[in-house]
């Protein structure tokens, strides 16, 4: 079962530092990450969000390498080629995985100007590792999917207060 956690940050770039750090732990086989964005509310007003995975560059790709490769069937690869990257380009901006764009945006329009928030969904983690080494870190807890009992753990760890 996945879990949900939206962290945020007085920094505009404390969400992007945490996010590294959680996908050097992936590659460690920590902490499985399904799923991460990083929302950026300018000094303007304005919400920037970066996904970790564009799925309109991805289907782009995908849809350009199985199009050229029909079309080289019918012997007419450029044409294959530009029909596929269309279409996946174009399938890829009406796919969503993940954390909901719309709960990205709407969360994102509500922090502070000139800071930033962290988007996670989580599978699986080894809790005590990953906690130890996010220490240096200090979120505020805005949302998580756990039990009330591990999200007070969870507030603990980082040395948040109840809210």
């Amino acid at each position: 079962m996945s879990n949900l956690f939206v962290f945020a940050f007085e920094t505009p770039t404390g969400a992007a530092e945490m996010r590294d750090a959680l996908v050097g732990m992936q590659k460690e086989h920590i902490i499985t990450l399904e799923d991460a964005a990083v929302v950026v509310r300018k000094p303007d007003g304005k919400v920037k969000v970066k996904q970790a995975v564009s799925l309109v560059g991805a289907g782009a790709w995908g849809g350009a390498f199985w199009g050229m490769l029909i079309g080289m069937l019918f012997w007419a690869p450029w044409l294959g080629l530009a029909v596929g990257a269309v279409t996946g380009a174009l399938s890829g901006a009406f796919s969503d995985i993940g954390v909901d764009d719309k709960f990205i945006k709407e969360v994102g329009s509500t922090i502070e100007l000139g800071h930033s928030a962290l988007f996670l969904l989580v599978s699986d983690v080894t809790a005590d590792k990953v906690l130890e080494r996010l220490e240096g870190f200090s979120p505020k807890i805005i949302q998580t999917s756990l039990s009330n009992d591990d999200e007070a753990k969870l507030r603990a760890a980082f040395g948040a207060e109840e809210e």
